[in-house]
């Protein structure tokens, strides 16, 4: 941390890392962009940092994920030709924009450590490369303390098959499930379909193993269209989980926290389309979001304590929103997936099952931010080295 300038005020330095190489690029911009609004000028010092979509790290110059016209709201596309190219870790881990990088001239800073240093990152880069521990892993190279779960926590919540392997060995209630690969699907694209019409039956859903946003996923109702499914998911992921369709209504609630996370009230969404897509979720106004959702007390006790179970089950840290289905039939809940880094703007749902608990935007962004720095100081407490000692014992420091 390092003082205000002017004010003899301690800041915190806050990187807010955005965009990415995945099809949820402009949800990480709208994301990107509430988190910095949300962060308090008095209190911290915001570095964007995005990340094109060909993978160039951008530092500096225009804070991309904030509005050009804060009338229109209009995103500001991330170009691969402006800012300031960044080394992910070099740059990271030793500076930061200053001075007249941010008129777009050369880049200044101050070594890791001084008063240029970043002082922890919030990451609001979805999907691929984000959210599935490949950014983790570089945080944690850097010994830079971050929001959200770690690398293996991140991991297990991007692979929907390892995920639902771990719900089933924690005894979490989920709909039944089969994982395809691609490669057994293209030498055997009838063989697969037949086995999962005995497994699953119609309809069923489809989707990437790895991915946000909905986006690769359908619903199948019948041989042709489970066909199109497949090869339409096949396109996203080398691994495909097909799910048992079952008629319910879709619940979901927010968790907060590292060793001792709390569940926020449950919401519901209603979609505009037959099932909650990318168009229904981003693109169509007509979905609805219900909070809180109108459940019985015994069915919201029961919804967040399976959504702390399975935060735990992932050894998450921070934040996650954990999805259920509640079937229409027999009134029985399931978890269905969990997010690690949920959609996080004001109308997020993430962010808006916390307000109608009682926690503000803003301040839910600093408890994330107060999460990550214990969790990291929590880690510096490990012994890293070893010196074996006499007679077996060992110690170190």
């Amino acid at each position: 941390m390092r003082e205000g300038r002017g004010r003899g005020q301690t800041k915190v330095r806050v990187g807010v890392i955005f965009g990415g190489r995945s099809v949820e690029h402009e949800v990480s911009l709208r994301s990107a962009r509430a988190v910095m609004e949300a962060l308090d000028p008095q209190r911290y010092e915001v570095v964007p940092i995005g990340i094109t979509k060909k993978g160039r790290w951008v530092l500096g110059g225009t804070p991309h994920a904030l509005p050009a016209d804060p009338s229109t709201r209009r995103l500001v596309p991330l170009r691969d030709g402006g800012g300031i190219p960044a080394g992910p870790l070099a740059r990271l881990t030793t500076w930061v924009p200053g001075g007249p990088a941010r008129a777009g001239g050369r880049l200044s800073g101050t070594r890791r450590g001084g008063p240029g240093a970043i002082d922890v990152v919030f990451p609001v880069v979805h999907g691929t490369g984000g959210e599935d521990g490949a950014l983790q892993g570089l945080l944690e190279l850097a010994d830079i303390p971050y929001v959200g779960a770690g690398v293996l926590g991140s991991a297990l919540g991007m692979d929907k098959a390892a995920m639902k392997s771990m719900f089933r060995d924690a005894g979490l209630p989920i709909v039944d499930y089969r994982v395809v690969l691609r490669g057994d699907l293209e030498a055997g694209p009838e063989s697969v379909a037949s086995h999962l019409e005995d497994a699953l039956g119609y309809p069923c859903f489809v989707k990437p193993a790895n991915g946000g946003s909905s986006v690769g996923v359908s619903k199948a109702k019948d041989r042709r269209s489970l066909a199109d499914g497949l090869r339409l998911a096949a396109r996203y992921d080398r691994k495909i989980v097909v799910e048992r369709g079952i008629e319910a209504r879709e619940i979901e609630c927010s968790v907060l926290g590292n060793d001792d996370p709390q569940a926020s009230v449950p919401g519901e969404i209603v979609p505009a389309h037959e099932f909650y897509d990318y168009e229904a979720k981003y693109l169509d106004s007509g979905s609805r979001l219900i909070i809180p959702a109108a459940l019985s007390p015994a069915q919201e006790r029961l919804v967040r304590d399976l959504a702390v179970r399975a935060f735990k089950a992932l050894d998450l840290a921070g934040m996650a929103r954990v999805d259920f289905f509640l079937d229409r039939n027999t009134e029985a809940v399931f978890v269905n997936e969990l997010n690690t880094i949920p959609g996080f703007t004001q109308i997020s749902m993430y962010a808006k099952m916390w307000e109608a608990t009682g926690l503000s935007f803003s301040r839910l962004v600093d408890r994330l931010i107060e999460l990550a720095f214990e969790r990291h100081a929590e880690k510096k407490t490990l012994i890293t080295t070893y010196r074996p000692g006499p007679n077996g014992a060992g110690h170190g420091r």
